[in-house]
């Protein structure tokens, strides 16, 4: 059993003012069989109204809009949450894939987590479970070596992919972070017929290191007729630990999206990511990360180009 203290820090800046920020967050942490949550408050400039919800995956979402004309914003999720992952390994479990064709037939849900996304590289998904060769094997032998495969054969690299780089990008450079490799490994699981779901929450630091610890992080969940959900983390080639705190499930990132939004003016904008842990002995990690977000359309860069070239010129 492990006790965390998080505190999740997300700061947009703006290079003009901005208004009519129109915003939808999901950064809540779930209660489920081996987390509980002890506290949950939440921050955000100029203390705005927030109506909340569940989405169709059960995730907590807030909705907030700031109509004022702003040129920063911060939002601030600060939680307490106890993980108990009594069982690390899962179970011996024989059942194959074909023992997953009953209980997606009983579930909308499970049809819809376990078809595959259309892609243009899709016989390269296949070429790697040709090599993985799933014949004669349990879901779980199966999904251990998707698992492991991703994390032999694909780089760890941050700063060359975005929350826009897709499937197919990540196939041709064999590099990204750890939303990249759950997408991958999702790709894997659901051509093999296994309904798999993207989760999104934190790795917090162990003395051992891993990868994507102290910021926010992605892995997989597929499902079992006999075990129900168990948690995958291709970046680190492991089961989900007590070390792994979830805040959100869905079909892929843009289900778990922490934040997303629009607003109304031409600027720049800038995102930095800061998540803090804090644990039962008194030590703490922090790590802030400036966010690569998707390029601005075409149109908007030649106006803002425009108008810094009229700024400069008086």
């Amino acid at each position: 059993m492990a006790i965390f203290k998080i505190v999740h820090t997300t700061k947009y800046h703006y290079n003009w003012p901005i208004k009519e920020s129109i915003n939808e967050i999901r950064l809540f942490p779930h209660h489920f069989e081996n987390q509980d949550v002890l506290q949950d408050e939440l921050f955000i400039t100029n203390n705005p109204e927030v109506d909340f919800s569940k989405d169709y995956y059960g995730n907590r979402v807030g909705n907030f809009n700031m109509l004022e004309t702003h040129s920063q914003m911060t939002i601030e999720t600060r939680m307490i949450v106890r993980v108990n992952h009594s069982l690390k390994i899962p179970e011996i479990d024989f059942t194959s894939v074909q023992d997953l064709e009953k209980e997606k037939q009983k579930s909308i849900l499970l049809l819809r987590l376990g078809y595959p996304e259309v892609i243009q590289k899709q016989s390269e998904i296949d070429a790697i479970i040709a090599e993985i060769n799933c014949e004669n094997k349990s879901i779980i032998e199966i999904a251990q070596q998707c698992n492991s495969y991703i994390y032999d054969h694909f780089t760890y690299t941050k700063g060359i992919t975005n929350i826009a780089t897709t499937i197919d990008e990540i196939l041709d450079i064999r590099k990204g972070v750890c939303q990249d490799f759950a997408h991958i490994l999702l790709q894997l699981l659901r051509t093999i017929g296994i309904p798999a779901r993207y989760v999104s929450g934190y790795i917090c630091p162990n003395k051992k290191g891993m990868r994507g610890e102290g910021a926010t992080h992605a892995w997989v969940e597929f499902f079992t007729p006999n075990q129900g959900w168990l948690g995958l983390d291709p970046t680190n080639n492991i089961w989900t630990m007590e070390n792994h705190v979830k805040l959100a499930v869905g079909r892929n990132f843009n289900d778990c999206t922490p934040v997303k939004g629009t607003f109304k003016g031409l600027a720049r904008q800038t995102l930095s990511v800061s998540v803090a842990i804090g644990y039962e002995d008194g030590s703490k990690f922090e790590e802030i990360n400036d966010v690569k977000l998707q390029e601005i359309p075409f149109e908007a860069q030649e106006q803002i180009n425009y108008i810094e070239q009229l700024q400069q010129q008086q």
